[in-house]
Formats: C-alpha cells, sequence, structure tokens
C-alpha cells in the first residue's frame, strides 16, 4: 500500500476550525481524509476516531444508521479536547461500496438483518481494511491512542498494525426508532461493545 498525503486546508466547523488533510491510496485509487486539531502527534497517546464512510448517514441525515451522531459527537469531543484525529477512511457500507449498500437495504427492507443482507449479496459481513490507518497515523507521528469506537475490530487491528491503543471511549449516540435492529445486530452478531 502506497499513502501519499496531497495537501492540507483549514475546514472551519460548528465545533471548531480543523485541518483537512487528504491522502491518495495509489493501490486502490480511494482518497481518505483525516481531520486534525491541536498538535496531535506532539502530546500521546491521541485521542482518535477510525470512521468509515457513510454516505447516507453523514451526509444524507439517514436514521436507519447512528453513523452520522457518531461523526458529529466525535467531532465534537475531539475538538472540546483540543487535540486529536478524526481519520474518514473510504469503505462505504462496511467496505460493498455506496450502491451495493442500497441493495443490501432493498433486503432490510424485506426483512433481513444487515449481515444477512451483506452475505446474501456475496459480501462479507464487515469487509473494511483499516490498514490504511497506519500510514496516516504515522504522518501525524502517532504511535499511541486513545479511540471512540464500540468496535473492538478497530481496536485489534491497530494492535496488530503496531499502535498502542490505551483507552477505548464509548461513543453511543444517535438511537432512533429507525435503528434499533441495526443496533442490536451489530452488538449481537457483529461484537460490538454496546450497553
Amino acid at each position: 500500500m502506497t499513502l501519499e498525503h496531497i495537501d492540507t486546508c483549514q475546514l472551519p466547523t460548528q465545533w471548531g476550525t480543523f485541518q483537512l488533510h487528504g491522502f491518495r491510496d495509489s493501490m486502490s485509487d480511494k482518497e481518505h481524509l483525516a481531520l486534525s486539531i491541536g498538535s496531535p502527534g506532539d502530546e500521546q497517546p491521541v485521542l482518535i476516531r477510525m470512521h468509515s464512510e457513510c454516505l447516507t448517514g453523514d451526509a444524507l441525515f439517514s436514521q436507519r444508521c447512528d453513523c452520522g451522531a457518531q461523526l458529529e459527537h466525535a467531532l465534537a469531543v475531539i475538538a472540546a479536547k483540543g487535540s486529536g484525529i478524526l481519520l474518514y477512511l473510504r469503505q462505504e457500507g462496511r467496505g460493498i461500496g455506496l450502491l451495493n449498500k442500497i441493495r443490501a437495504y432493498h433486503l432490510q427492507d424485506e426483512g433481513a438483518d444487515t449481515v444477512d443482507a451483506n452475505e446474501a449479496l456475496g459480501f462479507e459481513a464487515d469487509q473494511r481494511d483499516y490498514s490504511i490507518a497506519l500510514p496516516m497515523l504515522q504522518y501525524f507521528g502517532v504511535t499511541r491512542v486513545e479511540i471512540l469506537t464500540n468496535n473492538p475490530r478497530k481496536i485489534e487491528a491497530l494492535t496488530e498494525l503496531g499502535i498502542e491503543v490505551v483507552k477505548r471511549h464509548s461513543i453511543e449516540t444517535g438511537l432512533t426508532p429507525h435503528n434499533s435492529n441495526y443496533l442490536k445486530t451489530k452488538s449481537t452478531r457483529l461484537g460490538h461493545l454496546l450497553s
């Protein structure tokens, strides 16, 4: 994997002004983002969130998932701390892509859960690859993190990549009548740490 940092700009948000960093993976030609605030590499562990792209939740305000609410919560927490990084990874639909995600949603409309829907389309329940996070964190000089996540796979992936995870912060937000079964499936079938 070859990851190239393309450029950085300021990104004013409702929570504060972040630095927006653009990266390109030359192997997949995917573009990934990092939003940083403060000087996160100087003091470690660094508060991070690894957030996989969810166009429907992040930009279209879908209540089928908790992704948009988690994104907003993470940015607010990182900004309030005054230091940290949000990695925005282009892995739509747990790695199956936007159009296949729509197909999976159709199956969910007919009664399948999120895992069964992905598998019915010939995919694994979760196809995300977190290895792209390593060169992004290395760019910032980060080797030790506190992570905002409910997903133990992210912690395992970072540990296997040589990043020390010293603490996990729960990020339970965005529960709606439309996503209660989805969140239950994430807990019971995907092992997410939800209360």
